[in-house]
């Protein structure tokens, strides 16, 4: 488990003199988990990865990992620890002299792993992460995507119980991200790692984060689990993940639901239909998946004297409903 508590941070450099990255920063991330941090440029998500990863120190706060606190440490304490955590900096980090298979090596050597030993683990991540083939090539042979699937690879040669990602699919093709986040996402659920990565991409959120993290200006301005965040009314990051549910007009009553779950998806709207006697018109939204969970989020439009009741009905099993107001006309307002 990630912990950080009241995590502050400023750069105190000539160009950046008095910049402050984060502002009491707290949040925990379950062990095994998938935990996306978002947020726009100089939101502050660099630093907290930078802090989190030990490559930083804050200037006031503390970063535990499964109850002990790593921000603390310093010369060969903070070295063992750095091995408990793997880290995959922005950007390209590969060194160019070496191969893909050397640069996997590199934090096995200085672990000072007998090299039978060492090929094989170098091995078995290329296989991990896809790239067995491309093991002989040097960094300007491979292509970006393939560049940061060795530096997963790399991060995760010494079993990290904690593996960082600092924004592992910016400037690449939706094709290209993807498969960088199938390797993450198989270093969670092969290699029991938990993982912190962080996006100003919602859609990374969608595809591969059980929880999430909202940061603005060095604070937290949202966190939870993606599906509770989905159902919350005015969450800004569920409102970014699920579909527009578009507007309606000439119906009774309109709302729009938010569904979670394969049951809820595929059968609450054309039940609450059937059992209260009205009609049911989806006038926009759509379905997606969060992970492996469907999650839909539609406004309908109902007509009949049940409808409130109909609306109530799905209140109770979990459906997640705000009512948008109609005029006169029964247009949506």
């Amino acid at each position: 488990m990630i912990t950080v508590e009241n995590l502050s941070k400023s750069f105190r450099g000539e160009s950046r003199a008095g910049a402050v990255a984060l502002d009491d920063v707290s949040l925990e991330v379950p062990a095994g988990s998938v935990c996306g941090v978002v947020g726009p440029s100089d939101a502050g998500k660099s630093a907290l990865a930078r802090c989190v990863g030990l490559l930083d120190k804050p200037d006031r706060g503390a970063v535990k990992i499964d109850g002990t606190n790593l921000s603390a440490l310093d010369g060969a304490a903070l070295r063992a620890a750095r091995r408990h955590i793997g880290v995959v900096p922005d950007g390209d980090s590969l060194l160019r002299q070496r191969t893909a298979a050397g640069n996997v090596a590199l934090p096995l050597e200085a672990a000072e792993m007998p090299g039978p030993q060492r090929r094989a683990r170098v091995a078995e991540l290329l296989d991990l992460v896809g790239m067995t083939d491309k093991a002989p090539l040097h960094p300007e042979q491979l292509t970006d995507g393939q560049r940061r699937r060795v530096a997963v690879a790399r991060a995760l040669a010494a079993k990290p119980s904690v593996l960082v990602a600092d924004e592992p699919t910016a400037g690449l093709d939706s094709s290209t991200a993807e498969a960088v986040l199938t390797v993450l996402d198989r270093a969670r659920s092969e290699l029991g790692a938990t993982v912190l990565l962080t996006t100003a991409d919602t859609a990374v959120v969608r595809r591969i984060a059980d929880e999430a993290v909202v940061l603005d200006g060095g604070r937290v301005v949202e966190q939870g689990k993606v599906l509770d965040l989905v159902s919350e009314p005015g969450s800004r990051l569920g409102t970014s993940l699920l579909p527009d549910a578009g507007s309606g007009r000439r119906h009774d009553v309109v709302a729009e639901v938010v569904l979670v779950g394969f049951a809820a998806v595929g059968a609450l709207l054309p039940e609450a239909a059937g059992r209260f006697g009205v009609d049911l018109a989806v006038l926009g939204g759509g379905m997606t998946r969060l992970g492996d969970t469907p999650v839909a989020k539609f406004r309908i439009g109902l007509t009949g004297e049940r409808s409130e009741a109909a609306l109530k009905w799905m209140v109770d099993r979990d459906a997640q409903v705000r009512r948008t107001p109609v005029s006169v006309e029964g247009v949506a307002a």
